[in-house]
């Protein structure tokens, strides 16, 4: 019989369901712990984190210091800046995991499947050939291949 071996997934097995109250980007955005946050960048409107349930690793959020709902309610800087920090992160993630290619993109609405309604923010998922295995068929699980503390500090250097 073969093991999964996977001890980082005991903290969201003992977190008992238990979300802090308010939204996780604002609460993020405004706590002065961006390495325990797995916050990678901050910019003038929008900021950089890695998501805690990542589609795959490396998987970036940008979002708005603004704690609107929908891209409808930004103003042209912050959909600029949030555009210009999609490319420093794509630039990021080239150079510290070398990912073969990229999904991004934001789910608007709870009805597309966004997990922080509202909240809007923006998805950069790195892929690479031959990622697929059979775990997510099989048994409904995705297997991450490091730490996301690892991956923070791979990819930090390249957001300063």
């Amino acid at each position: 019989m073969e093991h999964l071996w996977a001890p980082w997934r005991m903290a969201y097995i003992n977190a008992d369901g238990e979300n802090p109250k308010g939204c996780i980007f604002c609460i993020k955005a405004q706590e002065d712990r961006d390495e325990e946050n797995l916050l990678l960048y901050r910019g003038e409107r929008c900021f950089v984190l890695m998501n805690l349930f990542p589609y795959n690793n490396g998987h970036l959020m940008i979002a708005p210091y603004a704690h609107v709902p929908d891209i409808e309610h930004l103003d042209t800087e912050t959909l600029t800046e949030m555009m210009l920090t999609a490319q420093k992160s794509l630039a990021a993630l080239h150079a510290a995991l070398h990912p073969d290619g990229f999904n991004m993109g934001i789910n608007q609405g709870a009805g597309a499947g966004a997990g922080i309604a509202d909240h809007v923010h923006f998805h950069v998922v790195p892929r690479w050939n031959g990622d697929t295995n059979f775990m997510p068929v099989i048994a409904d699980i995705k297997v991450m291949p490091d730490f996301l503390q690892n991956t923070y500090r791979q990819l930090k250097p390249h957001f300063s």
